[in-house]
């Protein structure tokens, strides 16, 4: 069983004309459909609302793409409200969900006028001396601590988890807020990463639904909103289902309707800030095999590495590799795939059973749409590739240049190393 590549050999062979390897390209149609079928899966909240989690791919037409589709933006840095703002997202459309927040980047998340969602008691004083008052609506994170299970299987452990609030400082954080002019409240929490099972959510809904009800009877607070956070995972194995969002979304529903129309606090809306579930699928880096290696494995080695896809060497991450134009070959060969880095952990797949790779052939990663470019880096002065858009009539644009070692250098000031020196 394999997944299937959503560009054929021969569209690669074209693009390499204009775009060398590696780049990573990425298809709008798939983007467009995914965003829609979201929005339909909680269609029954009449203001739910998608926050794309910038950081899982910072790329302003990406950004374009889903804010055609209604999205909104989640970002955790003040760099990332900048892209918004740049974007020309506005209130209520973006949402910031940091940690270890410097003032200034509440400052600027203030002036722009996004929703903040404090991550800490502690930094709710601290907004308020360094900043000053508070907006009318803000949100507050919560950590609801121990062992987060579904069926008794272990998804998470958020009391490991640097992010949120207790219970008991949400309420001790309402009430403050309330004292300190706040009028309308939200509720956001993130108990587990890349979850591969239809009840996540329907679960993490069901606990702050209940919550919300809770701190409404204990302080008064008027909750216009609930924030499910990201989660959503994807299946990078080529085997095995993947995440029904229609499904998650009656989930919901069936809770919403169970714990909060009775509560007469049915007019709450939903929102969501999924990266993975996005965008993932819809991302391939494309890398050409430029060596090969007979020792004690046997490699190949691509001119893509670590630096464009870090996943796979940080956390021995799965993502499916197809060989183009051999996609019904027998996959008779076990190759280690790796990059140039000088580090040992740079590679793509270990032990790996593939199609036999010749020198020249075109190497497509899966599902790397999401915490792929975003996560590179220049470790070894290796630079960063480019970024293509698939568009939908068939075309393909260059989204994000790939580096230059002008722009490896462009951060560095020589002239004061150089006084003096011949050069």
């Amino acid at each position: 069983m394999a997944k299937i590549p959503f560009i054929t050999k021969e569209k690669i062979e074209e693009i390499v004309k204009t775009y060398p390897t590696p780049f990573h390209i990425y298809d709008e149609k798939g983007i467009r459909e995914n965003a829609r079928k979201v929005y339909k899966a909680f269609s029954w909240n009449k203001g739910f609302r998608e926050y794309f989690a910038v950081k899982a791919t910072p790329n302003p037409y990406i950004l374009q793409i889903l804010k055609e589709e209604g999205c909104g933006t989640d970002c955790a840095t003040k760099v990332e409200l900048m892209m918004a703002k740049a974007c020309r997202f506005e209130n209520p459309y973006i949402f910031f969900s940091s940690n270890v927040t410097p003032a200034e980047e509440y400052a600027y998340a203030k002036e722009i006028n996004a929703i903040i969602n404090f991550d800490d008691i502690t930094h709710l004083k601290y907004f308020e001396e360094n900043v000053g008052e508070f907006p009318e609506t803000v949100c507050c994170r919560f950590n609801t601590g121990g062992v987060f299970k579904i069926s008794n299987s272990i998804m998470d452990n958020p009391q490991e988890a640097k992010y949120g609030f207790t219970r008991d400082q949400l309420t001790e954080g309402f009430r403050y807020l309330k004292s300190k002019g706040v009028k309308h409240f939200g509720i956001h929490a993130f108990l587990a990463s890349n979850t591969q099972t239809n009840e996540y959510y329907p679960e993490l809904a069901k606990i702050l639904f209940k919550t919300a009800v809770e701190l409404k009877e204990e302080t008064g607070a008027d909750i216009r909103f609930i924030n499910l956070s990201g989660g959503v995972g994807i299946n990078y194995l080529p085997e095995g289902e993947q995440n029904d969002i229609l499904a998650i979304g009656e989930g919901v529903r069936k809770v919403y309707e169970e714990i909060l129309v009775p509560a007469e606090m049915g007019d709450i809306a939903l929102y969501t800030e999924m990266g993975r579930f996005m965008l993932a699928p819809y991302g391939h880096l494309v890398a050409t095999a430029i060596h090969e290696k007979h020792t004690y494995k046997e490699y190949i080695g691509l001119d893509a590495c670590a630096a464009n896809l870090m996943r796979p060497a940080i956390y021995g991450a799965y993502h499916h590799i197809t060989v183009a134009g051999k996609e019904d070959a027998p996959c008779t060969c076990k190759y280690d795939v790796t990059g140039g880095l000088c580090e040992n952990s740079d590679k793509f797949a270990v032990d790996r059973m593939l199609p036999k790779i010749d020198i020249g052939d075109r190497i497509i990663i899966h599902d790397t749409g999401a915490h792929g470019f975003s996560m590179g880096y220049q470790y070894n002065g290796k630079l960063r590739s480019a970024e293509l858009l698939l568009c939908e009539d068939g075309s393909v644009k260059m989204i994000r240049r790939a580096e230059t070692p002008k722009d490896y250098f462009a951060t560095f000031d020589f002239t004061h190393i150089f006084d003096g020196i011949d050069q």
